[in-house]
């Protein structure tokens, strides 16, 4: 850790790179950046924008459930239910003719409910609401390090998986004639996005989780004309925001989460605008 501390310092020269707090969260975004600007695209594409959001409100729930069983590590009971909430997400959206946005929606407001109500009865909501919104500046070198395992299984599984998803989200029907099995693929997706929210939640915070995996997705379709290019700009969207916003934070005393995705709604606005001059 510390030879990258040493290179940060030395490809970046500012005063603010002096602080380890700032190296720890510019690291982090450079880890958590990608990771959300990949699974928005298809998140976005599965026209599942609230997904991520519904699974940030069920660890609300979960540190809940964790408060009254009694257990110290929230990460823990964050992680058991998120996944499962995830899962039972999916069987229900499978089972039922609603459209996915519907489900998610329904399970979003009873998760967040939920969670509110059972802090509120046992008088710990003061004690969890920093979730809400997070504080990336308070990550540190070992959480990093998670990050940075997280960032490289993720990765894998997207170099591995990458065209199956695809095909499930173009045509599930065709995706399961040609012998995919699109109903562990989609439970396996879930659990990837449920995994990652909760890593991030305490840095990024509830209420704005969904914004930072969707804004650099939606960003890179309005003016991407393949895949590879809506990868690509969503990646360097979310990096961008990230960091600018990681800076600016600093000297504005803006809490970073916001910031960046201040950041990202105007370049949304920005390619929405230019789309149909880059598409021409």
């Amino acid at each position: 850790m510390d030879i990258i501390y040493n290179i940060l310092e030395t490809i970046l020269p500012f005063e603010f790179m002096q602080y380890a707090f700032m190296k720890n969260a510019f690291l982090a975004i450079l880890l958590v950046s990608p990771i959300f600007a990949i699974l928005g695209t298809m998140i976005v594409n599965n026209k599942m924008a609230f997904f991520s959001d519904a699974l940030g409100h069920s660890a609300l729930t979960g540190i809940a459930i964790g408060s009254i069983l009694g257990i110290s590590n929230m990460n823990i009971s964050m992680f058991i239910f998120a996944v499962i909430f995830a899962i039972l997400l999916n069987l229900v959206k499978n089972k039922t003719s609603y459209g996915a946005d519907t489900i998610i929606s329904v399970f979003s407001s009873i998760a967040i409910a939920l969670g509110l109500a059972i802090l509120a009865q046992s008088g710990s909501f003061n004690k969890y609401s920093s979730y809400l919104v997070g504080d990336i500046l308070s990550i540190s070198k070992t959480e990093i390090i998670y990050l940075f395992i997280a960032f490289i299984l993720v990765f894998i599984f997207w170099g591995k998986l990458f065209n199956k998803l695809n095909a499930i989200s173009i045509n599930p029907v065709l995706a399961k004639s040609k012998g995919i099995n699109v109903k562990l693929l989609d439970n396996m997706f879930a659990i990837i996005i449920a995994v990652m929210v909760m890593i991030s939640i305490r840095w990024v915070g509830i209420l704005l989780i969904n914004s930072m995996m969707i804004l650099p997705a939606a960003s890179s379709r309005n003016i991407a004309k393949n895949m590879r290019s809506y990868h690509a700009y969503s990646i360097i969207f979310a990096l961008f925001s990230g960091i600018v916003g990681l800076i600016i934070s600093y000297y504005t005393n803006i809490p970073t989460a916001p910031m960046i995705v201040i950041l990202s709604g105007i370049i949304y606005f920005i390619t929405f605008g230019a789309r149909k001059v880059v598409n021409k």
